[in-house]
């Protein structure tokens, strides 16, 4: 039975094995994937399997910066204890150390990166990384800044991960390392959409005008004296305003002092550094995010598949 390329990529997706392994998993199993992967398990790539099915949504991210240039990188593994280990996080800093050495275009170029240290690929790195950690292991995203400043910050042990990057001009580099890190807490706790005000795209801001609207003539037709529309739409605008400084970093309110948005304390410090500081962009990490859990806890599972319940 002849089996194609997308056979190997589901083979791949299935066992977390390599793409070499896999091609010659199918060319030994006549393109039986069902035999295939027990062939894989027979070669010693069992365990690698057997985990690669499940969930990974726990992990933790990690923001580096070396030598001007940045990088964060998110990992995910099954549970809090194995993302704990001193194995994961050396896993986990290979990883970024690859990406800040390499410059890899997407997960595929990276997975298809030289691990540190050794003269395999990432790819063929991982399934003996999933035997030694003992769960399945997810490369689940990067990101890598090699212009301007760059400032990481890690919260909660890698649970949030975020990486600002700003352009200066006549300021020092290490003078900004504090902004910088002010910034990334501001983004660690506030979690902004936007960098600012302009970044919204239209269809978003459109939306969300439209909603504002909605609500400003259902309050007005209830109101004892309503207000001309002119007034109506001004109220829309305001509130638009509103819109902005919860969700756009730059028109927050900074968190250390309240009273200034973060543009304006921005703008503050490169005036008493005697430059000019402008945040270009950042990212923004929590580990886990938007991948959905099973029910049931990793302690039920294993309680379950050793008959203990």
């Amino acid at each position: 039975m002849a089996f194609t390329a997308k056979d190997v990529q589901k083979l791949r997706e299935m066992t977390n094995v390599g793409m070499m392994d896999c091609k010659k998993a199918l060319t030994a199993s006549d393109g039986d994937m069902d035999k295939a992967i027990e062939w894989l398990r027979e070669k010693g790539l069992a365990a690698a399997a057997k985990k690669a099915g499940r969930i990974a949504a726990e992990g933790a991210v990690k923001a580096v910066v070396k030598d001007g240039i940045g990088a964060i990188v998110e990992i995910n593994c099954e549970t809090d204890f194995a993302a704990n280990s001193d194995k994961f996080k050396d896993f986990l800093g290979d990883v970024a150390e690859a990406v800040l050495e390499n410059n890899p275009a997407d997960l595929d170029a990276l997975k298809a990166c030289i691990y540190p240290g050794s003269d395999k690929t990432i790819e063929a790195m991982i399934p003996e990384k999933v035997l030694v950690i003992g769960e399945n292991l997810q490369i689940r995203r990067f990101a890598r800044f090699d212009t301007g400043v760059s400032v990481p910050y890690i919260h909660m042990g890698g649970r949030i991960g975020v990486l600002v990057n700003l352009e200066i001009e006549g300021i020092a580099a290490d003078d900004v390392v504090e902004l910088g890190k002010d910034l990334c807490m501001q983004i660690a706790a506030m979690n902004p959409a936007f960098l600012d005000k302009s970044s919204v795209d239209p269809a978003t801001l459109a939306k969300e005008r439209e909603i504002q609207l909605a609500l400003a003539r259902e309050e007005n037709s209830k109101a004892a004296k309503p207000k001309p529309d002119a007034i109506v739409e001004k109220m829309v605008e305001g509130r638009i305003g509103k819109y902005y400084e919860e969700n756009c970093l730059m028109q927050q309110a900074f968190v250390k002092e309240n009273k200034v948005s973060v543009e304006k304390h921005v703008a503050e410090v490169a005036k008493q550094l005697g430059g000019s500081i402008k945040v270009v962009k950042y990212v923004r990490f929590e580990k886990g995010e938007g991948i959905e859990k099973k029910a049931d806890d990793f302690a039920a599972e294993v309680a379950a598949a050793a008959g203990l319940k």
